[in-house]
């Protein structure tokens, strides 16, 4: 059952090695690997394969952040359900890890969040830190998880979340409105407020 949950292509990429120079293309300015073709399930290739052998293809691109392949939410959520996988945002972009990256097993105390698979510290509650334990989570039957777009996991693209970030705020200035502090208590009073008169003749 768990495998129709997972697209055929999928164990494929997260296997792949990217940024490697292209065969082909070596001398070229764009020769970097970074390029996976869907409907191909092949290795990966740079710009100039992706112009002349899969122009009509569904094709992804990773890129790279400390040394370890990512690949941005905006691209993979059209063709896989990517809810409770850890996100991050790097150069202005929402991206998220293709496969489990090593980490120091000391310093967890107090932590409360971690992948299900691995057990790496997360940012937020997300259940996986990449799509390779969302992977093994799926194969373990783990919980829900699914990879199956149909099923509408919870997608937050990038514009929907300022969105509602932006509606937080403004919901909390609602309820907090930004009223001037109180006059101090020797403060000259403002004219036009009526006082009354002193007793006396």
């Amino acid at each position: 059952m768990a495998t129709m949950l997972v697209p055929p292509w999928l164990e494929s990429l997260l296997s792949t090695a990217f940024f490697t120079v292209c065969r082909s293309h070596g001398d070229a300015g764009r020769s970097e690997c970074n390029m996976y073709c869907l409907d191909c399930k092949g290795d990966s290739f740079c710009f100039y394969c992706r112009s002349s052998k899969h122009k009509d293809h569904q094709v992804i691109q990773i890129r790279r952040s400390s040394y370890h392949d990512v690949v941005r939410v905006t691209e993979i959520q059209k063709v896989l359900d990517i809810s409770g996988v850890q996100t991050y945002v790097i150069n202005s972009a929402r991206v998220l890890f293709l496969n489990e990256r090593p980490q120091p097993k000391s310093g967890k105390l107090g932590v409360s969040h971690l992948c299900d698979i691995c057990g790496r510290t997360l940012l937020d509650p997300f259940r996986f830190c990449s799509l390779g334990c969302k992977l093994v989570g799926i194969k373990r039957n783990i919980g829900n998880a699914s990879f199956n777009i149909e099923e509408e996991g919870i997608i937050i693209s990038k514009e929907e979340e300022e969105e509602e970030e932006e509606m937080r705020e403004g919901s909390q200035r609602d309820i907090n409105p930004s009223t001037p502090p109180p006059p101090p208590s020797n403060a000259r009073r403002r004219k036009g407020i009526p006082h009354r008169a002193p007793f006396g003749s």
